[in-house]
C-alpha cells in the first residue's frame, strides 16, 4: 500500500535504513535453519520453545499454561527488560533510587494512586486463576533477570548506560499500579470550574460540546474556584518518565503544574476498530481491524506476541508488563479494541480542621485523614520520607491552608479489578460470543468498545467498564466531600450496551459517542465528553461505500488520511469572497485540494496550520467575547464547524459577515504563518517538511553523547496524516511532531488466520542493540504490514531465531 510518489524526505530516509531486508517480500516455502539458542531455566517445568519470526514475532510454544506464561514473562524480560523495569519503578514510585532526588515527588505521587486494597479481592475480579497466571509471568521475567545477573553481557545498554541493575518482580506488582491506565475527565472537571469561578461555565461547551447534549451545573455546595495546583500530583502520578540534561542521575524532571492543567483541552487517546460480516466480505469470512492510538515512544508501548499451549492458542498485541493478549485472536474468535468514554473519576473538596488538614468535615463531624509515611531510595542520597494523606473517597492531592480546604480523587482504579487491560486474560479464552460478553461484564478499565468476531461468522460489539452510579450529579465538576455526592455502587455490566450481527453487516468504533438511542443516558449518566466523530464518519462511508471489503480495504482504511473537517470547510470556502491577495491565494489552493493530508501535499500543510494555529483562536474571539476567550484554550472540533455552517446559531446579527471575517482573517495568517514556515512559494511547501514522527526513548536527553541518543531515539521520520484523519497523526502545533497515532496495526481474516497482517512501530525489540528495535518502521511509515502468522509450519518457515529452554538441573 502507497500514497503515489514518495516525497524526497522519505526517499532518503528509506535509503539510510539499507537494502530492504527479507520481511519485505512473502514468507518463503522453505527457510535455512534458524539459530537456535539453548537455555536451562529454573522455574520451568517442562521444555518449550520460543520461535522469533523474522519480524520480531515471538511465538511461544509449552506444555501448559503455567509455563507458558512463564515463558511470556521470561520472553518479555529478553526483548523489553529496561522498557518494563523504567515501567514498574514509576508505577511503584521507585524512580528516585535510580534517576536521583528529582524525582522523588513523582514517586510520592506514584504511591498514592497504587491500589491499596484487599488483594484477595483483587485476585479475584478477575477470575479463579488470575494470580497464579500473574506469578507464573513475573517468575519468568525474575527468571531472565537471573540470568543477565549471571551473564552480565545480556544486560540491555540502558543499565549498564545509567549505572543500575533491574529490580525483581513480585506478582502483586502486575496489578496495584493503576497509574499508567488511560484517564478520563478530572482535568476537564478543574478546568470547568476555573470557568465557573469566573462566571463563564456556558463558554465551556466552545472546549468541550457535551453529548448527548448536557448542561452542566454547578453541583450545590461548591466553591468552584478550585486552585489549578490539585491537578499537579495527578499529573505526575499519570505521566510518563521525562528527563532532561548529561546525566540520568541529574535529570530534571520537566513537570509544571500546567502540563498537565492543558491536558484538559485536549481529546482523550482513541483508537479504530470495526467488523466486518461474511456477507460483506471478499473472503466470505469475517474481517476484524483495530489501530489503537496511543502516545508514541521508543520502544513501543505495544508488543506482538503469540501463546500456545494445551487449551491456548492465541496470538495478537498486548502490553510487554502484562501476560496474556488484548488485541488478537485465539482460533475462534477475534477481538480488537477502542475507547467507551465512561467518566471513572472525581475531584472532591473537603472542608479541613487546620491549616495542615488532619482531618475533614464529613456528614456533619470531623473524620480523620488517613496518614501513611513510607521511605523513598534516592540513588546516592540518603532516603527521603514522605507522607501520604487519604480521605475516605481517595489520596489528598492538594491542600489549601489558608482556606482550609483539602482535595483527593476519587478513581475507579481503587477498586478491585481495575488493573488496566489484565483483564484480558478472561475474554482472550472466549470461544463464542456468549462467552466474550461474561468476561466482559466484568471488565474494569480502561473503559472500553471491543468490536468481535467468530469463525461461525458472527460479529459483534461489547463495551466494559466500571461505571458509577452517580445519583445526584453528572460528573462533569468538582463535587463537595462532605457525604452529599457519593457513588451508590456500580451499573452492571449486562445493562451497558452491546450488540450481534448488525444488519448492516458491519460495525466500526473511533471513540465516537455510540450510545444507542434507546439507551437510557440520563438515568445511568455514563459519561458526557467523547472525541470528535470525524475518524467514525470517514470509516463508515468507506465500509458502506463497497459491497464486499477485502483485507486490502481494510489495511488501506487505516492508513486513509482524508480529512473530513477539511471537506466541510472546503465547502464554505467555494462562497468566501476576499480582497486579500493571500486569502484568495489560501482559498485557491484549499478548493482544488484533493482533501488527502499527504506527505507531498502543499494544501495539507496549509490546511492544518490553518487548523491547529489560528482557526479557532480567530473563532474563540469573535463568539466568546473578551473575558472568555482568553479561558478557552481550544475549540471542540464539532462544535466549531457546526457554528461556522450555520452561523446565525453563534455569531449574532449579520452571523454570515461575521463568520466570513473569522475565515479571512484566520486564512490571511495561515498564508503568513507558512510563509515563515516553509518559505514564499507554495510549490515548494510540504507537509511532511513540517509534520514529523519521532519515537523518543524516555532517557535519551540524559545519555551522553550525540551516538548513544541516536541509538535509543527513531526518527524524525517525514509524516503524512492529521489530527482528524483514520491514520490519525495528532501532533504538537508548536513544532508539528507527532505525539500519538496507531503504532500498532492488525488486520485480521477470521479462519484463515495466516492471511492476517500487522504492524508495531518503530519495532518488536526493546533492546537498542537488536535488528528489531527500528526494522518495522519503514513498514509503518508507508502504510504496509507483515503477515501475521498463526499455523506452526508457516511460523517454522519464517523462523530466524530459535530458543529452546529446557528445565534446570
Amino acid at each position: 500500500m502507497n500514497f503515489g510518489r514518495k516525497p524526497l524526505g522519505v526517499a532518503l530516509l528509506l535509503a539510510a535504513l539499507g537494502p530492504w531486508p527479507a520481511w519485505a517480500q512473502p514468507a518463503p516455502r522453505a527457510a535455512p535453519v534458524a539459530p537456535t539458542m539453548t537455555l536451562h531455566v529454573p522455574g520451568l517445568a517442562a521444555p518449550a520453545q520460543i520461535l522469533v519470526d523474522r519480524w520480531g514475532v515471538p511465538h511461544i510454544y509449552a506444555a501448559s499454561e503455567d509455563d507458558v506464561f512463564f515463558v511470556q514473562g521470561f520472553n518479555a524480560a529478553r526483548d523489553r527488560l529496561f522498557q518494563i523495569d523504567l515501567w514498574r519503578r514509576r508505577g511503584l514510585g521507585r524512580l528516585s533510587s535510580v534517576l536521583g532526588a528529582n524525582f522523588v515527588e513523582q514517586d510520592r505521587a506514584a504511591r498514592l494512586f497504587l491500589y491499596r486494597g484487599d488483594m484477595a479481592r483483587e485476585w479475584q475480579a478477575y477470575g479463579p486463576d488470575a494470580q497464579r497466571i500473574a506469578t507464573r509471568f513475573v517468575d519468568g521475567i525474575n527468571a531472565w533477570i537471573d540470568l543477565v545477573a549471571r551473564e552480565p553481557a545480556r544486560m540491555p545498554l540502558e543499565f549498564s548506560h545509567f549505572g543500575y541493575a533491574p529490580e525483581k518482580w513480585q506478582p502483586e506488582d502486575v496489578v496495584r499500579i493503576r497509574s499508567h491506565g488511560l484517564t478520563r475527565n478530572l482535568a476537564s472537571e478543574v478546568w470547568r470550574a476555573l470557568l465557573a469561578c469566573r462566571g463563564q461555565l456556558k463558554a465551556d461547551e466552545t472546549r468541550v460540546a457535551l453529548q448527548p447534549p448536557w448542561q452542566a451545573q454547578v453541583p450545590d455546595g461548591l466553591d468552584p474556584c478550585v486552585p489549578p495546583e490539585v491537578l499537579r500530583v495527578f499529573g505526575l502520578a499519570t505521566q510518563g518518565v521525562l528527563v532532561g540534561g548529561r546525566d540520568g542521575k541529574r535529570a530534571a524532571l520537566d513537570a509544571p503544574p500546567q502540563l498537565a492543567l492543558a491536558s484538559a483541552a485536549e481529546p482523550a487517546e482513541g483508537s479504530n476498530a470495526w467488523v466486518v460480516a461474511p456477507s460483506r466480505s471478499v473472503t466470505g469470512r469475517p474481517i476484524l481491524a483495530s489501530d489503537p492510538h496511543r502516545l508514541h515512544s521508543a520502544p513501543s508501548l505495544r508488543y506482538v506476541v503469540h501463546l500456545n499451549a494445551p487449551g491456548l492458542d492465541v496470538i495478537g498485541g498486548g502490553e510487554p508488563a502484562l501476560p496474556g493478549v488484548s488485541i488478537g485472536h485465539n482460533g475462534r474468535i477475534a477481538f480488537g479494541l477502542t475507547i467507551f468514554s465512561i467518566d471513572q473519576e472525581d475531584l472532591y473538596v473537603y472542608e479541613t480542621d487546620a491549616a495542615e488538614a488532619t482531618a475533614y468535615r464529613y456528614q456533619g463531624r470531623w473524620e480523620p485523614l488517613r496518614v501513611l509515611t513510607e521511605t523513598i531510595p534516592v540513588s546516592e542520597q540518603p532516603p527521603r520520607t514522605v507522607t501520604l494523606k487519604f480521605t475516605r473517597h481517595g489520596p489528598v492531592t492538594h491542600v489549601d491552608g489558608a482556606k482550609r480546604r483539602a482535595y483527593a480523587v476519587r478513581s475507579g482504579w481503587f477498586e478491585p479489578g481495575m488493573a488496566p487491560y489484565f483483564g484480558s486474560i478472561g475474554y482472550m479464552r472466549a470461544r463464542s460470543f456468549a462467552d466474550f460478553r461474561r468476561a466482559m461484564s466484568n471488565w474494569g478499565a480502561p473503559a472500553e468498545n471491543q468490536v468481535y468476531a467468530d469463525i461461525s461468522g458472527n460479529i459483534g460489539w461489547v463495551t466494559g467498564g466500571l461505571a458509577p452510579k452517580r445519583p445526584n450529579w453528572d460528573g462533569l465538576l468538582p463535587v463537595p466531600g462532605d457525604g452529599r455526592y457519593e457513588w451508590a455502587g456500580f451499573w452492571p455490566g449486562e445493562q451497558l450496551p452491546w450488540l450481534l450481527n448488525p444488519a448492516p453487516g458491519w460495525f466500526a468504533s473511533a471513540n465516537e459517542m455510540n450510545l444507542p438511542e434507546d439507551y437510557p443516558w440520563r438515568e445511568r449518566k455514563l459519561g458526557f465528553e467523547w472525541p470528535s466523530n470525524a475518524r467514525y464518519q470517514r470509516i463508515a462511508e468507506v465500509l458502506a461505500s463497497k459491497a464486499k471489503l477485502s483485507l486490502e480495504d481494510s489495511m488501506r482504511l487505516q492508513n486513509d488520511v482524508l480529512s473530513v473537517p477539511a471537506r466541510r470547510l472546503q465547502a464554505l470556502l467555494r462562497g468566501l469572497k476576499s480582497e486579500d491577495a493571500a486569502v484568495r491565494s489560501a482559498i485557491s489552493l484549499l478548493t482544488g485540494w484533493n482533501l488527502q493530508t499527504t506527505a507531498e501535499s502543499a494544501a495539507a500543510a496549509l490546511f492544518e496550520v490553518w487548523w491547529s494555529r489560528h482557526l479557532g483562536s480567530a473563532f474563540r474571539d469573535a463568539v466568546l467575547g473578551g473575558a472568555a476567550a482568553p479561558l478557552i484554550p481550544s475549540t471542540d472540533a464539532e462544535f466549531l464547524l457546526a457554528a461556522l455552517e450555520r452561523p446565525q446559531m453563534r455569531f449574532g446579527k449579520n452571523a454570515e459577515q461575521r463568520r466570513d471575517a473569522v475565515l479571512a482573517r484566520s486564512l490571511a495568517a495561515a498564508w503568513a504563518d507558512m510563509r515563515r514556515l516553509a518559505g514564499a512559494d507554495p510549490a515548494r511547501w510540504r507537509w511532511s517538511v513540517l509534520h514529523h514522527a519521532f519515537f523518543a526513548h524516555p532517557l535519551a536527553k540524559a545519555a551522553d553523547g550525540a551516538a548513544t541518543q541516536a541509538k535509543l531515539n527513531v526518527g524524525p521520520l517525514p509524516k503524512q496524516g492529521g489530527s482528524d484523519t483514520v491514520n490519525l497523526s495528532s501532533y504538537d502545533p508548536a513544532n508539528f511532531r507527532q505525539t500519538g497515532g496507531p503504532s500498532f496495526r492488525i488486520v485480521l481474516d477470521v479462519g484463515a488466520w495466516d492471511n492476517s497482517r500487522a504492524v508495531n512501530a518503530p519495532g518488536q525489540s526493546g533492546d537498542p542493540a537488536s535488528p528489531h528495535y527500528r526494522d518495522l518502521a519503514p513498514l509503518w511509515l508507508k502504510g504496509e504490514y507483515f503477515p501475521l502468522l498463526y499455523t506452526r509450519g508457516r511460523i517454522e518457515a519464517a523462523t530466524a531465531q530459535r530458543f529452546e529452554l529446557l528445565p534446570a538441573p
